[in-house]
Formats: structure tokens, sequence, C-alpha cells
């Protein structure tokens, strides 16, 4: 971070600088007070405080130069709350760039000792150690015998580091007089300017796009032209004469290439511009509907009513119905993720307790003749005798109570 800070103060000092006739001068002591802050880094855990100080510098050019200083810093300790008293004496090289302007930006580099008197109940002690320190600064000149200075250094050993950052007075001594500027001698006269021939009339430009480049047979491209320095432009093949700019849609069967060519008293240009025309696909094969089997079709998510009929009173299953439940096994070994119920229902003839045991009875029996005969895994079906409770007729007709005495397969499929 304080790189970064130096390298945006040194930038900002660069782009402000203008030419002046004071600036920093060869042979010239110097004084220097100045003021600040201190900010401590890393784990010395002590507070920012103010900061005061001095420098003697001596330039040896106008833009080496060399200053003795010394600081001052009163600050506490973060982890007790300890006073220290800092100081930093030492000595500083400074290059100043474009030492002749106003405003004289400088880098400054050096070495010196950086002490610390800590002051708390029953405890004194000092710590010196040496220090190195790098930086910038500027001084701005308001008159020649006096400037104002700014400077940022980054203080650095092998345990701390922290960043000064001051401002003061710079007050040159001595050094050689200023010398005049002589007078910058009159301007040569403006040479009497000859006329000029008439210059030729400038040469047409054109361009020519196609967009899309490439189209398919039957559909469009847009020809777009734009000139400059013509009065007249024809295209070729099938679009002829047109204005100097503009846009046309053309539809070619086959491969193009167009060719604008535009011209003015400056001559003639031309653009080229290909359309590229490509078959238009087959059409799509048609999309096979999937077969759907019959016993998908009569079994597969939705009630269907086997045509099994019992003798009254009883439950096992009469010959003649093997080939009905024949339908439901092969549909059941045609789907295997099927799965479902076979419900039993009666009609009202016995009691309600009578006739709910009976549709048990009868929907197991139907349901234990599929898993024997056909190998089903008893998993897939389970039975269920609803009685008298769900009539799809009368019971008070003879033909509604048959209807009402039937088995239902209920099988969803994945």
């Amino acid at each position: 971070m304080n790189k970064t800070l130096m390298t945006l103060v040194a930038g900002s000092l660069m782009a402000a600088s203008s030419v002046a006739i004071a600036g920093n001068k060869g042979g010239q002591f110097s004084v220097s007070p100045v003021i600040g802050g201190i900010t401590f880094e890393g784990d010395m855990k002590l507070e920012t405080a103010p900061l005061f100080g001095g420098r003697l510098g001596y330039n040896f050019t106008d833009a080496l130069g060399i200053e003795a200083l010394f600081d001052y810093a009163k600050t506490k300790s973060e982890a007790n709350q300890a006073t220290l008293d800092f100081y930093r004496y030492g000595g500083d090289l400074l290059y100043h760039f474009m030492p002749e302007n106003k405003l004289v930006p400088f880098f400054a580099i050096g070495y010196g000792g950086m002490k610390f008197n800590e002051v708390a109940p029953n405890i004194v002690s000092d710590r010196t150690k040496g220090v190195f320190d790098y930086g910038i600064g500027a001084k701005y000149f308001v008159t020649e015998d006096v400037a104002w200075r700014a400077d940022v250094r980054h203080l650095v050993n092998r345990d701390h580091q922290a960043v000064e950052y001051t401002i003061g007075l710079y007050i040159p001594i001595g050094g050689a007089p200023p010398v005049a500027r002589l007078a910058d001698p009159p301007p040569a006269p403006a040479p009497v300017a000859k006329p000029l021939p008439a210059p030729p009339p400038p040469a047409p430009l054109v361009t020519l796009t196609a967009s899309p480049a490439s189209i398919t047979r039957g559909e469009t491209s847009t020809l777009t032209w734009n000139s400059q320095h013509a009065t007249t432009c024809d295209i070729q093949p099938d679009v002829g004469s047109v204005m100097p700019n503009g846009s046309k849609v053309v539809s070619p069967e086959k491969d193009t290439m167009y060719a604008a060519i535009c011209k003015g008293e400056g001559g003639a240009a031309k653009s080229t511009a290909s359309v590229k025309v490509v078959a238009p696909p087959p059409p799509p094969a048609p999309v096979a509907k999937p077969v759907v089997s019959a016993a998908a079709v009569r079994f597969c998510n939705k009630p269907a009513i086997l045509m099994i009929n019992f003798d009254t009173d009883k439950y096992n299953i009469k010959p003649q119905y093997h080939d009905e439940l024949k339908t439901v096994g092969d549909f059941l070994i045609e789907f295997p993720k099927a799965k479902g119920e076979i419900a039993g229902h009666t009609d009202s003839t016995h009691t309600r307790a009578y006739n709910q045991k009976l549709s048990e009875r009868r929907a197991n029996s139907v349901k234990e003749y599929i898993i024997k005969n056909f190998g089903i895994d008893p998993g897939r079906i389970t039975s269920k005798g609803y009685g008298e409770d769900k009539p799809i007729a009368t019971n008070k007709t003879k033909e509604g109570k048959a209807k009402n005495r039937r088995i239902v397969a209920n099988f969803t499929c994945d």
C-alpha cells in the first residue's frame, strides 16, 4: 500500500510540474522545519502520532543533494497504553527531477537511527535501532528564497516498519546569483505564401457488403453500399443503376459475385461482395408413431373390468375364464414394471358383511391364479374387496346386479 501511495503522489507531482524562474540550485545550503505524522506498522502496536522535525541540507548540483534530519513524536502502546518518545536522526541523499521548474519532485534514500524512550509506571527503557528509509517528495518554490515542501518516507529495519508524512518550508541559503535570461530574438518575418494550384478532384471510394453472405435457395440477402466523391453508381448483375449510397434485397438462385462501380470527377472505384447459395435441406423423415399393444390400451393406467362370472356364493375360477385371465398375465409379462390392484365387487343380495368377505375372496382368487400360472412377482399385485359399496348399476334389476358382480384390474405402467 505504501509503494502504491508513493507512486500516485509521484505521478501527480510530475503531472503538475510547470516551468518557472525559481528552482533547486546547486551550491546552496538549506534549512527545513517540518511537521506531520507517523504511522507504525506490523507488530509494533503503536498508535499513529503527530511528528515534528527539521532538515539541514546542501545541494552538490541542481539535481543532487544531501540532508541531515531529526524527527520527534510522542506515541502510545496499544497493548498497555505506555507513553513512548520516538526519535529519528540520520541522513538522506536526494535526487531532484526537473530542478529548474517551480515544482520540483525528488526521490530520497538514506540511513539513520530510530530510538524509543518508553515511560510507564516502574518502567524506563531506551531502545535504539538502525533504520533505512526511502521515499518521495516535492518542493514548490513560492519565490527564489522560499518553497513549500512535502515528503513521504518508508522506514524499514529488520524488525519494524513505519511511514512518515510531513509538510514544511524549504529555505535555501547562499549559492550563485540567478543569471539574467537574455531576451528572445524577434521572430523572423513570415514568408509570403504563394498561391497553390487547385487540387485535383478526389478519387471516388466505394464499399459493398452482403448480409448474410450465405443463404439457402429462396432466402434473401441485403446488399449495402456506401460511396464518397461519386455521382453515379451501378451494381451488376441484375441490379443496375443505383444512388451513390443505399441498400437492396436480392435473392440469387446460385452463388453470385456482385460488383459496385461508382464514378465521379476524380475517376472510378469498384467494390465486390459475394453471396453463397446452398440448396435447401431435404424434408425431415416422418416420425414413426410408437405401436401401442392392445394389452396396454386395455390395462395401462385405467380400470379394466375382467369378463369373469362366479357361481352364487362361490369364488373359484371356471375354466372358460382362463383365456380372459391369460390376457392379464400376458400384459404383466409384456410390461414388467406394471403393478396394481385386483378389485372384487358384489351386488346387494346378501348382507353387507357377507358381500364384503365374498368380494375379498373372489379378488384374491384372481390374484393368486395370475401369480401362480404366469410367474408374476407377488409384490406387483394386490387384491382388495369392496363388497357392495361401489355399484356401477342399480341393484333393483337382474341386469343391474349382474353388472355389479365384477372383477376390476387397476394397473399403472411406467
